[in-house]
């Protein structure tokens, strides 16, 4: 197993906290395992075997407790009256009416309540009106490249144009890779995110009528190819259904956002928001979207061309999520700045580049960097080690060594 020291970190800090600990993440990306980890800290730190009840709802042992009520009953009866009883519910959301165990659980005394999630829907779901104020969210991603270097124990070089090719799946990181294992592997955690837990959240959406419905899973998979390609590009509903049109699909707008939405409630994409340096302000044109894991996008993409720039950015995109930053896209005049990094009130500045060693590349990625008049850090992450550097106040950066190091560091 791949120990997930960040997450099992912060999972640690909220432990005892009268609050609900939700871990969401794309499948495969390490929830259970890190549920798993944090049980045995537990056991480590004198919490004995009662005191842990623990059902994954995918597991055909559990099927019964599939009844909502069936599952609050066996989990009353296994509490502990005078001591924390540690509650582990492991993909909820294959229970029709969770919210009410949950909410049921979380008023009792001595429970501490631990729940993982591969669908963002049941946050914007019943939960969420239900527990308002009462959980917090641990937004889990695959390996980062530090981790990826540290559990395959790779050369840095070699790894990261490994990393940029496989993706940081945990277990893609474990197995004996092959190009063929790689991609049957991929492919099954693909298509059950893209089947099952789309039709998941079609089930949970039955009951509104007011919803629009996922019913064509090709076209799902034609939006999420179409994406993947556009990583690092503005885009809107407009230009996302344009597209289809083009390619002889005739769809509105509203169908398009809906599927898109699916898609970044499965964690498969992420969307960063457009963020006025001048102003200050977000715009609500034109975001752009970044794909979860490059693995992924490498298996349903043709090889056309290689886009390394984009590539690494949506690696530095994730990085910063992971190091604790709100991520915008930013828009300085007619200019753009790959990444706004908000921490605190605190801003950094981020721009990504392949190689900086062309003086028009180079004076491209400084140019709106110099024109920002505030006194916040300017960084530009490259591959290349020839431009390194500071100047004049803008830092350009080994991205490799930005990756394995501390933010702080720079």
């Amino acid at each position: 197993m791949v120990e997930r020291k960040e997450y099992l970190e912060q999972l640690w800090e909220w432990k005892d906290e009268h609050i609900i600990k939700v871990v969401t993440g794309i499948r495969r990306c390490g929830k259970s395992v890190l549920l798993e980890q944090f049980k045995d800290r537990l056991h480590l730190a004198g919490v004995e075997a009662e005191q842990i009840i623990s059902i994954n709802f995918e597991d055909l042992e559990f099927e019964e407790l599939l009844d909502y009520k069936v599952l609050y009953r066996y989990i009353k009866e296994r509490l502990c009256s005078d001591k924390m009883t540690y509650i582990f519910l492991d993909e909820i959301q294959n229970v029709p009416d969770f919210p009410k165990v949950v909410d049921s659980l979380y008023v009792k005394n001595n429970t501490d309540v631990y729940i993982t999630g591969s669908n963002s829907y049941l946050l914007s779901s019943e939960l969420a009106t239900l527990l308002s104020g009462r959980y917090v969210e641990i937004s889990m991603l695959p390996l980062s490249f530090r981790e990826y270097v540290t559990v395959t124990g790779r050369p840095q070089e070699d790894a990261f144009s490994e990393y940029m090719q496989t993706g940081g799946l945990p277990y893609v990181a474990v197995m004996n890779r092959t190009d063929e294992k790689v991609n049957q592997y991929l492919e099954g955690i693909y298509n059950t995110v893209i089947v099952k837990d789309i039709e998941e959240r079609q089930a949970r959406k039955e009951k509104d009528a007011g919803k629009r419905k996922i019913t064509d899973i090709a076209l799902l998979k034609t939006i999420a190819r179409y994406l993947a390609s556009v990583i690092g590009s503005p885009i809107s509903m407009k230009s996302v259904t344009d597209y289809l049109i083009s390619s002889g699909r005739k769809i509105s707008p509203n169908t398009v956002s809906d599927y898109v939405e699916a898609l970044t409630e499965s964690f498969v994409f992420y969307p960063a928001e457009r963020f006025d340096i001048v102003g200050k302000q977000l715009l609500k044109a034109n975001k752009k979207l970044y794909m979860v894991d490059l693995g992924l996008r490498n298996h349903i993409l043709p090889r056309k061309r290689y886009d390394l720039g984009f590539s690494i950015e949506n690696i530095v995109y994730f990085e910063l999520l992971r190091r604790g930053y709100k991520v915008n896209i930013g828009k300085f005049g007619s200019t753009e700045v790959d990444f706004v990094a908000q921490k605190q009130g605190i801003l950094t500045y981020y721009q990504v580049t392949a190689n900086m060693t062309a003086e028009e590349t180079f004076e491209r990625e400084m140019r709106p960097l110099r024109g920002i008049q505030d006194n916040y850090e300017k960084i530009v992450l490259t591959l290349d080690r020839f431009s390194l550097g500071n100047y004049e106040g803008i830092k350009v950066v080994n991205v490799i060594d930005w990756l394995l190091r501390d933010i702080e560091e720079y």
